[in-house]
């Protein structure tokens, strides 16, 4: 499906993917949920938190890119953009991928 859009992050804390302007709406709007507790992760700050508890931790930051690695030595990284604005669904399936059965990406 072709289509663009910008994720915008909501007062309540919850991100939507918006269609843009032209009335592209081909896009899917998804969000990542943390399954145990059911929560939607809305900021960088609750998906570190989530993270860490699954034995991430802070390996390299800048400006634009936060990775994470586990603390155990593993060779995984997670990189997530800083902004959360800029999170997309590749993002998401990133982490659903090394957490497999802690997250899961849901269609809003």
């Amino acid at each position: 499906m072709a289509g663009t859009g910008v994720w915008v992050f909501k007062r309540d804390g919850v991100m939507q993917l918006e269609a843009d302007e032209e009335g592209g709406t081909g896009r899917r709007q998804r969000r990542l949920v943390y399954v145990p507790a059911n929560e939607t992760m809305g900021s960088l700050q609750a998906l570190e938190r989530r993270l860490a508890g699954l034995g991430w931790e802070r390996y390299y930051e800048d400006r634009a890119v936060v990775q994470l690695h586990r603390r155990d030595g593993g060779a995984d990284l997670i990189s997530l953009p800083r902004d959360f604005a800029r999170f997309r669904s590749t993002h998401m399936y990133d982490v659903v991928l090394k957490n497999r059965d802690h997250f899961k990406v849901l269609d809003n």
